[in-house]
C-alpha cells in the first residue's frame, strides 16, 4: 500500500509492531545496572538511545515524511497529508525501575493529526501488557476493552497513585491505599482500567502525557491540574513540561479526590 492509501488499520498496525519491537530490543538492557552504584545512568542512557534510533530508523523505513516530537521546532500550522502527522515517543518510562530489574516500566507511543490525537499506546515489556486507545474506538488491554465505573465512592479500599517526595508538598488524609509504582503511564494505565481511584503527578512532560490521556480519555477519565483547572496538554507542546501538581481520575472523581490532598505551604 503506498504512503498516500495508508488509513487508521495501517497506522494501527505499525504502531502495535514497532512497539513490540521496541520492547524485545529495551530487554536486552533491562536490569543490567551496575550492581556497585544505585542509578547506572550510563546504561540508561545507552538504553535510550539505542531504542531511540531503532524507532526513527523503523519510522522512517515506513513512513519517512511523519515527523517524531523533539527532533525539529514545533509546527504550529496546519498540513495536508502525510506531513501532517506527529508521532510523540517515549523510549523508557520508570527508568529506575527499568535499571534495577524491576518490572513497573514500558514505552509510550502516541501519533497526532494536525494535534489531534489518533492513537496511544504503551506497552510494558517485562509482562507483554499492551494499553491501547483511539478517541473513538475506546481503550483496551491486550485486545480486551476496559474502562472506568467509577461507584462515586472512596473508601479504605481505595488506591491513589503518587510521585515521589509528595510528603514535600502535601499532607494527605486519603482513606484507601496510597502508593508510588514509578512509572507515570503505568499509574494512568491502572486509573484507566478502573484499578485506581487516581493518581497524582508533577514534574512531568508533554512526552510522559501524550499516549497515557489518550488511554485515559478513551476510557473515561481526564487529567485536570489538582487545584481543578483543566488541563490541555497541547498547551504544553512548546514548552514540552507541565509545572504544577496534575490528577487522572475517572470524570467527576476529581473534586472528592482534591477533598483529601491540603498543599502543606498553604495550610
Amino acid at each position: 500500500m503506498s504512503q498516500e492509501g495508508a488509513g487508521i488499520g495501517e497506522l494501527r498496525a505499525f504502531a502495535v509492531d514497532v512497539i513490540r519491537e521496541v520492547g524485545r530490543e529495551a530487554m536486552a538492557f533491562y536490569g543490567k545496572g551496575r550492581r556497585d552504584v544505585k542509578f547506572d545512568e550510563d546504561l540508561v542512557t545507552e538504553a535510550e538511545l539505542h531504542l531511540i534510533r531503532f524507532f526513527h530508523d523503523r519510522l522512517r523505513q515506513r513512513f519517512p515524511e511523519h515527523e517524531v516530537f523533539g527532533d525539529a521546532p514545533p509546527r504550529k500550522d496546519y498540513v495536508h497529508g502525510h506531513k501532517g502527522y506527529l508521532w510523540v515517543y517515549d523510549a523508557l518510562d520508570g527508568v529506575a525501575n527499568f535499571q534495577a530489574g524491576i518490572p513497573l516500566w514500558g514505552t509510550s507511543l502516541a501519533l497526532f493529526e494536525n494535534f489531534w490525537p489518533v492513537l496511544g499506546l504503551f506497552l510494558m515489556p517485562v509482562t507483554g501488557d499492551l494499553f491501547y486507545a483511539e478517541p473513538d474506538r475506546g481503550a483496551f488491554l491486550n485486545d480486551s476493552p476496559i474502562g472506568i465505573s467509577y461507584s462515586g465512592e472512596i473508601h479504605n479500599e481505595s488506591l491513589l497513585f503518587t510521585y515521589s517526595r509528595m510528603h514535600d508538598h502535601f499532607r494527605s488524609h486519603f482513606p484507601g491505599k496510597i502508593r508510588n509504582l514509578g512509572c507515570t503511564a503505568a499509574h494512568i494505565g491502572y486509573v484507566a482500567m478502573g484499578r485506581a481511584e487516581g493518581a497524582l503527578m508533577r514534574s512531568v512532560s508533554y512526552q510522559d502525557l501524550a499516549a497515557a490521556q489518550i488511554i485515559l480519555q478513551a476510557s473515561g477519565g481526564s487529567i485536570r491540574f489538582l487545584d481543578g483547572k483543566p488541563f490541555h496538554l497541547n498547551e504544553y507542546f512548546e514548552s514540552r513540561r507541565v509545572e504544577g501538581t496534575l490528577l487522572a481520575a475517572p470524570e467527576g472523581a476529581h473534586e472528592m479526590i482534591r477533598g483529601y490532598v491540603t498543599d502543606i505551604h498553604q495550610s
